[in-house]
């Protein structure tokens, strides 16, 4: 969907995970003040569109934001995407099911990576914000906003 929004907008979209990550491998975290720098960075451009689950590299984004989309789907539609999406970046199965196994715990954890504090950078922005609960509800925001262009 970021990538579709920011196409539309002819802007960058930034991938956390490509920031999260070093090169493709999922399991080789990039340095975290690198990747705090590299955000930074990123949202220093006129406009963009960054997507990705990591709240401590949103978080550094926020301030230059002007709208924040939370995807805040139910597990069963994580999942789903999750394993329709397949195998990518050089993920191995084991890699996409210590992910799906990671992602079950959203819900439960207290984290920047987590329902809670999603929720807290969400109930702080105090730009133009949108909450989409469902699959359905966020192909009805993207239709919408593609028709605004």
């Amino acid at each position: 969907m970021a990538e579709r929004i920011a196409s539309a907008a002819a802007v960058p979209a930034i991938d956390l995970d490509y920031i999260h990550w070093e090169g493709c491998d999922y399991g080789s975290r990039r340095d975290e003040d690198t990747a705090r720098g590299l955000v930074a960075e990123a949202s220093e451009r006129p406009a963009w569109v960054i997507e990705g689950v990591y709240g401590w590299l949103a978080r550094i984004a926020l301030p230059r934001a002007t709208a924040l989309i939370w995807l805040d789907l139910s597990w069963e539609e994580c999942r789903d995407g999750l394993v329709d999406r397949g195998l990518r970046r050089g993920m191995t199965l084991s890699d996409q099911s210590e992910l799906v196994a990671w992602v079950s715990e959203y819900w439960t954890r207290d984290n920047a990576n987590s329902y809670a504090g999603h929720l807290r950078l969400y109930e702080s922005f105090g730009g133009y914000k949108r909450r989409l609960k469902s699959r359905s509800e966020a192909d009805a925001f993207e239709v919408a906003a593609q028709g605004k262009r």
